[in-house]
């Protein structure tokens, strides 16, 4: 068996399981969103040369782009680290087949090379090295710009590929990238030290040298040496058994003050304790942070700082990042243990109940750590304000009731991005409007002068929630029950 066999396994495993056609719809709309990244991307290749060539500088465009490369390296290897997904297989299963250990070895490697996202940034590479790189130098030079970037796509994933089996990915490596980045921008605006003069010697060395390749070719030999040298100390299974005797045991008492609060309280403590010890929902956590800074785009930003209806928008996303991003899975999280769940002395109003208020507090955890965005103005602080009491009177509670439509089980072991298993066309029918329709009632409004009444109507909404929550939490609970069979039938189905 060969490494080429054991990818067309891997294919045929995707196509097979019963989640490759439930997933179908997702799909199709992934592939369209592709390609309008794509059409992005390539536009940028059209003009790329044109726009750097308007910067003042006695630098070809070439040159400037070997400039930033460095900047897309790290960049890249950061992304990567944050959002790779590493490559699994079954060991045990194989190493009793006649099968020679590097095979499997290469095929945990060069697996994540295969996914496409890797390559869409050469739909901007390619149209630039034709249009520009080989009209300033020759052709043989842009071929060299091209494969440069394939070295760095390939030096990027197995060195993250590394650094992630060797050290993992928690937060202290999440906030350790952010760090990292904050002190180089803080160094280059600053201009104490230039990561662009180093990058443009380095790179125009690469590519205009006809032995430039070497190096990249090198670095990228050294990665796969290294990694190839992890395997070699940890293949076998006897090793992660050791691991898992002397692995550090995760310490949850500081969540008991919960238990004052009686059935509703222990739930809530065991559903951030399936928060914080699954790879999945830890990965969400991590990004839900990255996103609180999603407002300085759109603040900062004179198209979208002139409307009300966008400005309304980011400040819903940013204050509801906790509510969209677990609520829509806020039951499917159980899937793997709902039968189980099903069978205890545990009311469906108290499970509803512990769900909300941890919807909730994740609202009020967003709203105050969004308070400094207050410094951009008046407006902005009344837009969250109205923000937050619509994501916890409303959406909140759609998020709760309409929940029970997502059948999907849900691996939470696996990462949060990149992957759409147990995501289904039912969540974009739920999220989007959620979402869009406060936005276009502002919008309308505001088309009449009456931006202020919108968000007057808005606020009331969030508050008559609030005042009756628990009418709607009966509603969410008689939805449940009547669902409560079809999510169990479900949550066994395994992809």
């Amino acid at each position: 068996m060969n490494l080429l066999q054991l990818l067309l396994q891997n294919g045929l495993k995707t196509v097979r399981s019963r989640g490759f056609y439930k997933n179908l719809m997702v799909t199709i709309l992934l592939g369209f969103v592709a390609l309008y990244f794509i059409a992005v991307f390539f536009a940028l290749g059209l003009f790329l040369d044109n726009i750097l060539r308007q910067i003042p500088t006695e630098k070809t465009p070439t040159e400037i782009f070997n400039g930033i490369t460095l900047y897309l390296l790290l960049g890249g290897l950061a992304v990567r680290y944050l959002m790779q997904q590493l490559a699994t297989i079954n060991v045990q299963s194989y190493q009793v087949l006649p099968i020679k250990r590097s095979t499997i070895e290469n095929y945990l490697l060069f697996t994540p090379l295969l996914h496409p996202i890797n390559y869409l940034l050469f739909f901007t590479i390619i149209p630039f090295a034709i249009r520009s790189v080989s009209i300033d130098y020759d052709n043989f030079t842009a071929l060299r710009f091209v494969l440069n970037f394939f070295l760095i796509v390939c030096f990027n994933s197995l060195t993250a590929s590394f650094i992630k089996r060797k050290f993992g990915s928690n937060f202290w490596g999440f906030l350790g990238v952010i760090v990292f980045f904050g002190i180089l921008i803080f160094l280059e605006v600053s201009q104490i030290f230039s990561l662009f003069t180093i990058s443009g010697k380095v790179f125009d060395f690469i590519v205009l040298q006809p032995f430039g390749l070497i190096l990249p070719l090198f670095a990228v030999v050294c990665t796969y040496l290294l990694n190839r040298w992890f395997f070699a100390r940890n293949f076998y299974a006897e090793h992660f058994e050791r691991q898992t005797k002397t692995a550090k045991t995760y310490n949850t008492s500081n969540l008991t003050f919960l238990n004052r609060f009686g059935i509703v309280g222990e739930i809530m403590a065991l559903e951030l304790k399936l928060i914080w010890r699954h790879k999945r929902t830890k990965s969400l956590t991590y990004m839900a942070v990255l996103f609180l800074f999603y407002g300085l785009y759109f603040y900062t930003n004179n198209f979208y700082a002139n409307s009300s209806a966008w400005l309304f928008f980011s400040a819903m996303f940013i204050t509801g990042l906790i509510t969209f991003m677990f609520g829509q899975w806020i039951i499917s999280w159980n899937s793997a243990h709902f039968d189980c769940l099903m069978t205890k002395n545990v009311s469906v109003r108290a499970y509803l109940s512990a769900n909300f208020y941890l919807m909730l507090a994740g609202n009020t955890a967003c709203f105050l750590l969004t308070m400094p965005y207050f410094l951009f103005g008046k407006q902005i602080a009344i837009l969250h304000v109205v923000a937050f009491l619509y994501n916890s009177g409303v959406n909140v509670f759609l998020l709760t009731y309409f929940a029970s439509y997502n059948t999907k089980r849900i691996d939470l072991m696996a990462k949060s991005v990149m992957n759409y298993q147990g995501t289904t066309f039912k969540n974009f029918l739920i999220v989007l409007p959620m979402m869009f329709l406060p936005m276009l009632t502002i919008a309308i409004f505001s088309a009449f002068s009456m931006g202020n009444t919108a968000l007057v109507v808005l606020s009331a909404l969030g508050i008559v929630g609030l005042v009756f929550q628990k009418q709607l939490i009966t509603l969410c609970v008689n939805q449940f029950n009547k669902r409560k069979y079809a999510l169990c039938e479900g949550f066994r189905q395994t992809e």
